[in-house]
């Protein structure tokens, strides 16, 4: 797609379809500092600020996201699994076929285990930073933004809003879209995005010149799904059973990680204190193990 198509489609109907059709995963790169990523910074109470302008597609990709599935969780080992699934690129995984067996022996017990080692999703887009008063170097440059459900959610309101009087916005668009005003609070020791919204849509330059100049500085997205990003089979296989000490079936609670990447605690902090159940991602981890039921 050409910078002239892209001025002229603002796609919002191919984007709303893409997420009707994409049930899949995307990964993340390897490990080791990707400086093309953006994290938001928070200040000693928890809080963070920035503004940020999600983009387009970058030419010869439909998408301007891309999404990975994961698993992070702690053994009965004290160990950390925190690994990308294979399922992103749909091949078989360990940890689901192992969740699989739990789900599958209709013990109470096990089916809450292969609640707390499901797959987390996480997405990937570039990223246009308007506003960034903790790292000022970053402002008027493109990143890599990696972000969880519930952003992504953020974006899906407001190109399907909930109320008639609402007007549907592309917030991937250079000229229609808008701002993000990202807003974070420490919420019972996890980060809270729900305080952020869109600004009214707005071009994001005033000239097209100045507008190409930022999309061709986008990176591609289809590397995360190159199958030389993800361990192999086996290399996976081999950190689950270290991680589980060689067992087949666990009968000791691992400790629960919140649903977004961003709220996952570094490893040199103690682990999160256990989540109920009955949380606001049941949906998706009900529909999970119903399909892996199946399998």
């Amino acid at each position: 797609m050409s910078f002239d198509t892209l001025r002229k489609s603002n796609s919002l109907d191919k984007l709303l379809a893409q997420v009707k059709k994409d049930e899949t995963p995307t990964t993340e790169k390897k490990s080791y500092v990707d400086e093309r990523l953006w994290k938001p910074q928070v200040d000693k109470a928890g809080n963070g600020y920035a503004v940020i302008r999600f983009l387009p597609a970058v030419e010869g990709e439909e998408v301007p996201w891309v999404q990975v599935w994961n698993h992070a969780f702690q053994g009965p080992t004290g160990q950390w699994y925190i690994e990308n699934s294979l399922t992103t690129i749909k091949q078989k995984d360990p940890v689901s076929e192992y969740n699989t067996q739990l789900w599958n022996s209709g013990v109470e017990s096990d089916k809450e285990i292969a609640r707390k080692q499901k797959r987390k999703l996480q997405y990937y887009a570039n990223i246009y930073v308007v506003e960034d008063k903790t790292n000022p170097q970053n402002e008027g440059k493109v990143f890599l933004y990696k972000f969880g459900k519930k952003i992504f959610d953020k974006l899906m309101e407001a190109m399907q809003p909930e109320f008639d009087d609402e007007t549907p916005i592309n917030p991937f668009d250079f000229w229609q879209g808008a701002n993000f005003k990202l807003k974070i609070r420490k919420v019972d020791g996890y980060w809270n995005y729900d305080k952020s919204s869109f600004d009214a849509p707005t071009k994001l330059k005033e000239s097209d010149d100045e507008i190409e100049k930022v999309w061709k500085s986008q990176y591609a997205l289809k590397d995360f799904l190159d199958a030389s990003n993800f361990k192999s089979y086996d290399e996976l296989k081999k950190r689950l059973d270290a991680v589980l000490s060689g067992t087949t079936v666990t009968k000791r609670a691992e400790q629960m990680i919140t649903e977004d990447s961003e709220d996952i605690p570094t490893l040199k902090e103690t682990a999160p204190k256990q989540k109920s159940i009955a949380s606001e991602d049941d949906d998706d981890t009900l529909g999970y193990f119903e399909q892996l039921a199946k399998e």
